[in-house]
């Protein structure tokens, strides 16, 4: 069947089928629940379709599938739930979940959770950091370093050595030379930033001071925006950037939806903000912004223009 809902609204619908099977789950989110299944038809077509392939799911002959299923409650089975449920809805109805789909970020060997961060340093000595809900793997042999980024954003220090560091994202692969690199995956593309050294990709370079999106060639080559890896140092930091792009970014760190009203979408705010307290941020925006933020559920924030 062809998909009659987005893959945004597919995986807005797992969240609440997961939420509501929480013990937690109180009077509070089930308003919200409501609010957001009375939204629009696409939400209750989603939500009617979720509910038919954890029904399937439940039927499968699978050990692993059952093993997933009845699992005790924990993080770790939340995340295995979600990424059985879109793939089966991916299957169902042959959305493009890929960008969505948390099942790479799963198998991969470095991975960060919503709202975390993690440093590790890699064999050569390079250093991989990963943002907020991000995998990827690093495989080196005796000819070639080869680092994956499945899902999410990293930042790379790469260390001098004799074998080339190809770097490989959803559209191909980049040569990276020793040097300071992030990159982030987004649906169709990645964004590549070079502090000091030089990326290469068919057949050209980007050199440091740059910045430029990346589907199997260099796009949109721009001047290097080094606000994009204040998130290695734990910060959002923000130039005359709207509200709703702020907010935009703020939401990769936090569980649930946050979002504005289109009346305030458009207000202006600079600043650097302690990504590890997004409820300290949320506070400062009604005291620097005249609007208020209108919790319905500590899953559910929205803002909204301050009342006069």
């Amino acid at each position: 069947m062809n998909a009659t809902f987005s893959p945004q609204v597919a995986e807005q619908a797992v969240h609440w089928l997961i939420e509501s099977q929480g013990d937690d789950f109180g009077q509070a989110q089930q308003r919200a629940f409501d609010r957001w299944l009375q939204a629009n038809q696409e939400h209750q077509r989603a939500w009617a379709h979720i509910l038919q392939v954890n029904q399937r799911l439940r039927g499968v002959s699978s050990p692993v599938v059952h093993a997933t299923l009845q699992a005790p409650a924990s993080p770790a089975r939340r995340r295995a739930v979600k990424a059985l449920l879109l793939v089966g809805v991916a299957s169902a109805t042959g959305l493009g979940l890929q960008q969505h789909n948390p099942l790479p970020g799963l198998m991969a060997d470095y991975r960060s959770p919503l709202g975390q961060r993690r440093r590790m340093q890699l064999a050569d000595g390079s250093v991989l950091q990963l943002n907020t809900r991000s995998a990827a793997d690093a495989r080196f042999d005796g000819q070639q370093r080869l680092v994956r980024l499945f899902e999410g954003e990293l930042a790379l220090q790469v260390a001098s050595d004799a074998r080339p560091l190809l770097l490989r994202t959803a559209e191909g692969a980049l040569r990276l030379d020793s040097g300071r690199f992030n990159v982030r995956q987004f649906d169709g593309y990645s964004v590549v930033s070079v502090f000091e050294g030089v990326a290469s990709a068919a057949g050209q370079s980007l050199l440091a001071g740059q910045q430029a999106r990346f589907a199997g060639a260099w796009r949109s080559v721009a001047a290097l925006d080094r606000n994009v890896g204040a998130w290695v140092d734990g910060m959002l930091v923000a130039s005359q950037m709207r509200l709703a792009d702020f907010l935009a970014e703020l939401g990769r760190y936090r569980h649930g939806q946050l979002g504005c009203s289109q009346r305030v979408a458009d207000l202006r705010i600079s600043g650097s903000y302690p990504l590890d307290d997004s409820e300290r941020i949320l506070q400062m925006l009604e005291v620097a912004l005249p609007v208020r933020v209108r919790r319905f559920t500590r899953y559910w924030v929205t803002v909204e223009p301050k009342m006069s």
